[in-house]
């Protein structure tokens, strides 16, 4: 029934590609002139690329999103516009809305609601979301995939290996073949709305303990490949929030919801939810979480997880052998000592808040053009350096820790960051991660191509 909404063939890459071609193209070009010294008006261009990105509905915006926060990736001008970044772009009407729910649930969709609301509740970036009643009366939000994204996260992820592969010729400072790969991997994942269900019950499990966070539970009956319907739950926009003005109590219990709900499943269970920006949870009335949108989970292997760890306690006792030891086990290769030096620079910049058992900002003067300039030295020593190939683990970690940075300067508070981390690491044990992983993944009910941990 979907393939007159969904043409996923070559045509339907092809027009994706007239859309992005120029844009990407424009990219490349302008990437290359600014490495060669030629003038390239970035600043007026990097607001053009927002702008263009912005009205796409895809996933080209997203991979573009997560590059902007490894240094050097692109050029500074470029990475703030993106790391600005949301999907603006208008939702679909009530005619995409009907065929979509046609496709997936049969042509007598409606008998399974009360009600279902015309408009959009929210737009996202592969798809929209539109609240709902079911016939038992319970609230619930469904979000209708958008047509053509196979097709768009194919073409896509073609012009963004293009655009890359120029720069990569012209700086090779931060090698991301690996990192590309990743990302393609995990923006693949987020086309089947099935493997996003079995995301929300496997993070529904691993939080079952965090009282101040709440994960939605998918209506598994009403779940395709491109439509999922989950339990509504109900909360304030978390930037409308901080801007009408929060009590340093409700800040306080905010970030700590924020800490534990991205940090005891990574720690815990060796799971990371790779996406932690402001449209992604809300406010619950009590200053706890919603947590929303587990399209982009990665899910590690415990021995990383023993490297994460390992890591900090080798920063915090300056031992340059066990964080050599830490960045093999996180997938970094030939390292030197002059480049081990430099990681430990980008590495200080992501655990400096946990090393000191203080109340502080998560960045000193909670100033961000701190975090630049040191992302900015990093570069340059690695390409001193030679360059280093960044494993493609590295990705969503990092992500998740900038963007949780970003978070709680914007809630401008003050915690003891150090405590809040060794109560979810202490007795840390592998083995006993381990198999807490493989229960609850067990147990999520994972599509069978995608339930292992890698």
């Amino acid at each position: 029934m979907a393939r007159d909404m969904d043409n996923t063939g070559v045509f339907g890459e092809l027009r994706r590609m007239v859309q992005t071609t120029g844009t990407v193209g424009g990219i490349a070009a302008r990437l290359a002139g600014n490495k060669i010294g030629l003038r390239s008006g970035g600043a007026s261009h990097a607001e053009d690329l927002k702008s263009m990105l912005g009205g796409l509905k895809g996933p080209l915006m997203k991979a573009a999103q997560l590059l902007a926060t490894i240094p050097g990736a692109l050029p500074d001008e470029y990475a703030d516009e993106l790391a600005q970044l949301q999907s603006n772009a208008p939702p679909m009407g009530w005619s995409f809305v009907r065929r979509r729910m046609t496709a997936e649930l049969g042509p007598g969709w409606e008998k399974n609601f009360r009600s279902f609301g015309r408009e959009a509740a929210a737009a996202a970036s592969l798809g929209q979301v539109h609240q709902a009643v079911l016939a038992d009366g319970r609230r619930v939000a469904c979000k209708l995939q958008y047509p053509d994204m196979k097709a768009a996260v194919e073409a896509d992820l073609r012009q963004f290996r293009m655009a890359i592969g120029v720069y990569h010729k012209l700086d090779n400072a931060i090698r991301q073949d690996d990192v590309v790969e990743e990302l393609s991997e995990r923006l693949r994942e987020e086309l089947d709305y099935r493997h996003e269900a079995a995301n929300m019950r496997l993070y529904h499990s691993v939080l079952a303990d965090c009282p101040e966070v709440t994960v939605p539970l998918p209506i598994d009956e009403l779940c395709t490949q491109r439509l999922l319907t989950m339990e509504w739950v109900q909360g304030q926009n978390l930037n409308a929030a901080i801007k009408a003005g929060l009590t340093e109590e409700q800040k306080k219990s905010i970030a700590r919801a924020l800490f534990r709900a991205w940090y005891v499943p990574l720690y815990q269970y060796g799971v990371v939810h790779g996406d932690p920006h402001m449209g992604n949870f809300t406010m619950r009335e009590d200053a706890g979480l919603n947590l929303l949108d587990f399209g982009a989970i990665r899910i590690f292997q415990p021995s990383f997880i023993k490297g994460n760890i390992d890591l900090y306690y080798a920063l915090r006792n300056k031992d340059m052998d066990m964080a050599a030891h830490a960045y093999e086990a996180w997938g970094f290769r030939d390292l030197t000592r002059e480049k081990v030096a430099v990681l430990n620079e980008w590495a200080g910049l992501l655990y400096a808040p946990l090393m000191v058992d203080e109340e502080r900002y998560i960045q000193d003067d909670n100033n961000p053009a701190l975090g630049r300039e040191i992302l900015s030295k990093v570069h340059d020593g690695l390409q001193k350096a030679g360059g280093v190939r960044l494993p493609r683990e590295f990705v969503l970690v990092d992500r998740s820790a900038l963007g949780l940075g970003s978070v709680f300067m914007r809630l401008k508070v003050k915690m003891n960051w150090y405590q809040l981390f060794h109560e979810i690491v202490q007795d840390f044990d592998e083995q006993a991660l381990a198999q807490r992983q493989q229960a609850a993944v067990k147990a999520a009910h994972f599509p069978p191509e995608t339930q292992s941990a890698s």
